[in-house]
Parts: C-alpha cells; structure tokens; sequence
C-alpha cells in the first residue's frame, strides 16, 4: 500500500489499532490514505521515465534524459548519424521563454530581443532593453479606451496584447473600446472595509460589448496607423477571446513587415472575414468571406489558417464538408483553389508550413479505427496529394521537430498504455531511434491499475461515443457498486480530457478506491470529431451531453458491476452547470451532485460564451436553460459549491440556483470560498477532501474519517 510519505509512519502506528474498532459501513481513514496515493502527487514519481525532457539545440541535436541505475542519465542524440552520447546537463528554456520568443509580466520583446513593448497608463510604449530606454508610441489611450488591452470578460489582466513584424520596426495591436460597456462587481471578504474589484464585463444581449479598432505603430519612428475599416468584435476564430493563445490571435504578418493580413470574427461567430492589410497606409482588402450556420472555429488548440505572401496564396481552415479540414486559396482573387484535405477524419492542429516545398504537417484525429481522439502527424502537399501519416502507432501522439524541421521527437501513449519515446525523420517518418519508455513498474507494484478505455453509444442509441472507466483496484465482481460520472460538458472540450497515457486523472481513482465506480465520458457536442457531431446541442447548451451520460451508465452497468440506483455526478465550471443541470432535469437517475462554480445562467456569463455555442439572445432560449428556472425538481443531494472572488463564473450565477430552492422550500448543501477565484486556488485540497465526504455520505451511505488532510 502506497501512503503520503510525510504522513506514512505516523499512519501506520497511529490507526492501525483503530482501524479494526470501525463498523462495515464506514470508510476508514486507511481508505482515505489509499484514495490520496493515487493522487498525481504520489503516482507521477513512481513513473520512470514520464517525461524525459526533451529539447533540440540550434545545431539541430536532441536532449533528452533517462531515468537509469537510480539516477537520472542525459543524453546527446546526432539524429543524423543515430549516435548517441552521455552529457552533463539538460538545456531547456529559460524561464519566461516560450518557443524561443520571451515572454515577461511587463510585455513582448520584439524577434529581434532588443525591445520590449509593454501599457502603461492605458498606452504602449516600448523598453530598449540594452539601455533601459523608453519609448511612448502611442499618447491618445484612455481607460476604457487603451491600446493592446487584455480586458474583456473574465480575461483582465495587465498584459499587451500584441505582434510585432517579423523585422521588429512595427506592432499590430488595437485600441479597445469599453466605455459604455457594463461592469462586474466582486466584493472581498474581510475585517474592515471590503475592496470592490470592477471590471468590464460584457454579457449576452447587451447593446454594447467590447470592441478593438485595429492599428499598426511603427516602433522606430513613433506613428498610429488606423486600419480603415470598421471595428471588431473582439472574437477569435479558435475561441472566444481574441488573445487565447497568449498573444493576438488571427494575425499574420508578410516576411517584410509590408502586409498584415487578419481575420474578423462577428459577435456570433457567423461570419469570417479575411482581409489584408497594407501596413504603411492602413487600406483594407477584403479577400472572402465564410459563413456558417452555427458557429466558426479555425481548429482545435492552434489557429490552422496562414497567410503566404510569396506565393499570394493563403491555407484557410473550414467545416464545409462536415470535417475539419484544409484549404487552398489564392490571395490575390480570394478564388478557392483546392481542396487540400478530405475525408472522414478532421485536421486539428496545422504546425508547420513548408512555403518553398508547398508541405503542410499537421495532427489529425479520427483516422485510427480504435479511437477517434487519437492523434497522429501527417504531411501532405498543397495540391492535396502525397498524404503521408508520418506516426503509424495507434495512440495519441505529441511530436517536436528540429531546429531545421528535419525531424521530429515523437512520444505515443494511450490512456492504458504509457509513452514510447522515438525520433524521426520529418520528410517520411522513418524512425531514426528509439530512445526509451516510460515505466511503470514501481507504480503497478502498489497496486495501481490503468482506466478501462470503452466505446458506447450516444443517447440517439447510433452515435458512438468514448470514454474511461476507473474501478476500485480491489474490485468485488460479486457486488454492485455506486458510480460516480465526473462531467465536463465542454463545448470546447470534454470530460476526458488527453488521450495520452497519464498515472493520475484528477481524483477519479481515488475515488473509485472509495468504494465507486468512476466514469468519464466524451459526449456528443464536443470537438475533435465532425461538424454534425459539435453541433448536436448547439443553442441548447442546458443539454449538457446529459442523456449520453446517462446512455453511457446504463451501457457500462451491463459490462461492470454498476447499481444504477446510486448514480453521483460532479464538475467544475460548465461540469458544475451540468451537475445541478442533472439533479434537476433528471431527478429520478441522479442521486447526489456537487456542482462547482458553474455558470448556472448563461445571460449572466461572459457575453461570447453564449453568443457562440447558443447563438444571440434574441434567437435562442436561454430561460428555459437556466439552472434556477428548474430548481423546484430537485430529489436528491446537492452540493453548490462557489468562490466569492470568481472572476471567471461569478458566483451570482450560484446564488441565484440558492434563491430559487430557499423559494421552493427544497434542502441543500452549500460551500463557498471566501476570496477565492474561480479554482479556489490553495483550497483546492480542501474542496477535494469535502466532495470525497460528500460521496461516501451521501451515495455510499457511510461514514467518513473526520477532517482527513489532503496535499500536505
């Protein structure tokens, strides 16, 4: 038996005695020192070899290190000759660099490194980093009305938001526009006088939201040049934020720093619009237009359009065929070209862009029969022809190429099954070596057991759909056991998350070591599959891939021994959304539900959030989604569970599920964090340790050990 090993020893002494004064319907606190051993905190170290920290030199050699004799050993790969050779130290980024460019809490340096644009006082100005100058660029910025801010909805930070030109003479940005915008309210708690935190915070429906018109400074020579063109909304195509990825999204800017070509979004996601800029005048040309039915996205985790000056041609990303793919088009005439990729399968992360050898690699989900999440590199030329699956094991597959893009690190693993770690050439995916595995023999020794990877069908009983079970390690084939459904409904991504292999997920284990049966199940409206499959609840998020779930159990109580007469179910976020969602929707299936921060009500969540997966306020039903409208149809357990500084889901979305059963007399639970956001931050722990409380109470009917200590 594994234990914490602050805690180990005293355990041992401590409750052995008392171990046997307890009756069988309780849960013993050895029980709870078993759970926490499958916590990440225990597992990830018994795991040789779980992450070998691989990172490629400018000479284009690969450091990676193994876990040999007791000791880690590093090592030098020449993957042009396969040598390899022991070396003394592992040189990775340094901290605050991301793929090479340096990223501080001030701003962005410049490609070059010499410059470092950074807000003050709702402008942009730019450090010289060798002399410590600085630069005012612009001098007409505002509050509310500032250039390069990250302020827009439970985004709001200090950061610009910003690219520079690959020459690092000029900066595309904006000024955003949120003077009339509505404000969020959170009021902290304390002795004294409480601090009011306000922000802007745009909601579904309002008049007025956050807008960007769109500039480019030159740097050198301080000068606004205002784009002539309307402003944005700010949207991206891959998510709702126009700076998700850390810096602006769907820009592009020409080798030259001439042209600047961009993508506008509308306020419901609809309508794509890619245009060109020239970035010494500011003239606008719009080159085409796509528009959707439901709502846009260019990918998933990576922007998949690009911008190819030389050649006038742009690589734009649709759903028009029902799967994710490629595109060819020509950037003078805006006249599509080709399709580049096809099929029953979907591209979702475009990587590299080989302009002079018109090659695109990319990672594509769904052209493994085993399992569609699974991921593999391919490469394929413009034309659409040479299609080359560059990882052929069956798994989910994270790749890093070389300096030169020559070749490429490959790990592949499963949910059950752990990494392999490979190098390979880039142009045919030849393996050059394989340099290890990750080993989990110390780990299964404890006890420790893989999640069962399963394929059920979706609650219309045709679609199928995926998932993971995890059952208790010592598990009685002869009894039922209660079920625990750990749900995130997305629809930006799901409850199982990586399909990689991984020695914990969450506390799922741990709970199943409680005495359950844990699932997580990916159901239908969650990406990574086709167009039809991610609409399938479009503007009805309230379905939460609830009747898949419950499809799901009933599928897996033949298989596993399941009583269906205690089903829990609990999620954070939009999985707290769905929890409360099922307790009142289905009252007679779900027995005990802890709801975390969820955004109960969508016209009280951030404005594009709604706007994108249900459409505008005046064409969608949002009331009849809402939490608090079907309150009264609660039976069984409920836990609300919310942060009094959420800025993410502020937690009136909670309170107004709170006042809907005060009036309809029902009986809760209820668990708020003081001055916490939106993940509850260092009383994570805690939050763990109440949902295990609540689940053995409530659904496994027993006692609990009082006031167990997790993460210590």
């Amino acid at each position: 038996m594994l234990f914490s090993s602050k805690r180990a020893i005293a355990a041992a002494f401590a409750f052995a005695g008392a171990q046997a004064l307890h009756a069988q319907d309780s849960v013993r606190y050895s029980d709870y020192q078993r759970a926490e051993s499958f916590l990440g905190y225990n597992t990830s170290s018994l795991v040789k070899n779980l992450n070998i920290n691989p990172h490629w030199t400018d000479a284009n050699n690969l450091l990676y290190s193994l876990f040999e004799n007791g000791k880690d050993v590093h090592y030098t790969l020449d993957p042009s000759t396969g040598k390899i050779t022991t070396t003394n130290v592992i040189k990775n980024d340094p901290p605050g660099m991301f793929n090479g460019r340096r990223l501080s809490t001030r701003g962005v340096v410049s490609p070059d490194g010499k410059k470092e644009a950074f807000i003050r006082n709702y402008n942009l100005y730019v450090k010289v980093i060798a002399t410590g100058k600085e630069i005012q660029l612009t001098t007409d910025g505002v509050k509310d009305f500032g250039y390069a801010t990250d302020n827009a909805g439970w985004k709001h930070s200090g950061a610009a938001v910003l690219r520079w030109s690959p020459d690092s003479k000029k900066i595309a940005t904006f000024q955003q526009d949120e003077r009339n915008v509505g404000e969020m309210y959170l009021v902290s708690t304390n002795v004294g006088h409480p601090k009011l935190e306000a922000w802007k915070y745009p909601l579904p429906g309002d008049s007025i939201v956050a807008m960007i018109q769109r500039v480019i400074i030159n740097v050198d020579q301080p000068k606004v040049i205002r784009l002539k063109k309307d402003p944005d909304f700010h949207r991206g195509t891959l998510s709702d934020d126009i700076s998700s990825s850390g810096t602006f999204d769907d820009v592009d800017w020409s080798t030259d720093g001439s042209q600047l070509a961009f993508v506008s979004t509308s306020r419901d996601h609809k309508i794509e619009t890619f245009q060109i800029a020239n970035a010494n005048t500011g003239d606008v040309k719009e080159i085409f237009q796509e528009k959707v039915a439901t709502q846009f996205e260019s990918g998933q985790g990576t922007i998949n359009w690009r911008y190819l000056p030389e050649s006038k041609e742009i690589i734009w990303y649709s759903e028009r065929d029902n799967w994710g793919h490629l595109y060819l088009y020509d950037a003078t005439t805006g006249k599509l070209k080709n399709q580049i990729t096809k099929g029953d399968w979907l591209v979702t992360q475009m990587l590299q862009v080989d302009e002079k050898k018109k090659e695109i690699y990319f990672m594509a989900a769904g052209k493994e029969a085993e399992n569609p999440y699974f991921q593999q590199l391919c490469k394929i030329n413009f034309s659409g022809k040479d299609l080359k699956v560059l990882t052929p094991e069956v798994g989910t597959h994270k790749v890093q190429f070389s300096k030169d893009k020559a070749y490429f690190f490959d790990a592949y693993s499963q949910p059950n099954i752990p990494a392999t770690y490979v190098v390979r050439k880039s142009s045919n995916g030849d393996k050059v070596t394989e340099l290890g595995k990750a080993d989990i023999t110390d780990l299964v020794k404890t006890g420790w057991k893989a999640p069962t990877p399963v394929k059920l069908k979706a609650g219309d009983g045709v679609t199928d759909i995926y998932g993971l079970v995890f059952t208790p390690t010592t598990m009685d084939p002869n009894k039922k056991y209660p079920i625990v459904d750990y749900i995130y409904p997305g629809p930006q991504g799901g409850s199982v998350g990586s399909w990689a292999f991984s020695p914990s997920r969450g506390d799922n284990q741990s709970l199943a070591e409680l005495g359950c049966i844990v699932i997580a199940v990916e159901g239908t409206s969650n990406p990574n599959r086709s167009k039809s499959f991610h609409d399938m609840s479009y503007g009805n998020m309230a379905i939460n891939t609830l009747p898949d779930q419950i499809a799901a159990i009933r599928q897996l109580a033949e298989k596993f021994p399941i009583d269906t007469t205690k089903v829990g179910i609990w999620g954070h976020s939009g999985g707290g959304f769905a929890t409360a969602g099922a307790l009142f929707r289905y009252p007679d299936f779900f027995k005990v539900g802890i709801s975390e921060s969820g955004n109960h009500e969508n016209r009280n969540y951030e404005d594009d959030w709604g706007e994108r997966y249900n459409g505008l306020l005046q064409n969608s039903d949002y009331e009849s989604q809402a939490n608090q409208t079907l309150a009264k149809n609660l039976k069984g357990k409920l836990l609300l569970v919310t942060g009094n500084m959420d800025d993410n889901v502020p937690p009136f979305n909670t309170y107004l599920v709170v006042e809907a059963l005060e009036k309809a007399n029902k009986d809760f639970d209820m668990l708020i964090y003081p001055n916490r956001p939106h993940g509850y931050g260092p009383d994570a722990y805690y939050m763990m340790r109440r949902r295990w409380d609540y689940f053995v109470t409530n659904l496994l009917e027993k006692k609990h050990p009082k006031e167990f200590v997790l993460g210590k």
